[in-house]
């Protein structure tokens, strides 16, 4: 029998990201409670509340875990072969047309199927 454990996150862990969430709350709540200060001032300390807390939180396993995948990810994007301009713009024509040529076809089955119905009603 093959039972893989489950790996736990270790408990300061889990106070980083209640401390985390903790601060992004109470960031959110400054920023309404505050409103008698200039806007640009809360804004900037609810995003600078937000950097704190995201910093906090990459520390914890779970975001070494999104980092390293954020940071994957752009090395994929690297390695994708994107279309030239012509190439977009021709794709792009092709589906223009497609969806011309479908709509013009489904109108045509509407008018014809409503006819064939007034016909078999008598209207």
């Amino acid at each position: 029998m093959n039972v893989q454990a489950e790996e736990t996150a270790p408990v300061l862990d889990v106070v980083k990201q209640v401390f985390a969430l903790l601060m992004l709350i109470s960031g959110v709540v400054a920023f309404y409670y505050f409103s008698e200060f200039q806007l640009l001032y809360r804004v900037l300390g609810l995003v600078l509340m937000f950097v704190v807390a995201a910093v906090i939180v990459l520390t914890t396993m779970a975001g070494r875990g999104f980092w390293s995948f954020v940071q994957e990810s752009r090395q994929e994007v690297r390695k994708v072969v994107w279309p030239s301009r012509q190439e977009t713009t021709t794709t792009t024509l092709l589906v223009f047309a497609s969806v011309l040529v479908v709509g013009l076809l489904l109108s045509f089955f509407d008018w014809v199927l409503s006819f064939g119905v007034q016909y078999l009603l008598g209207l």
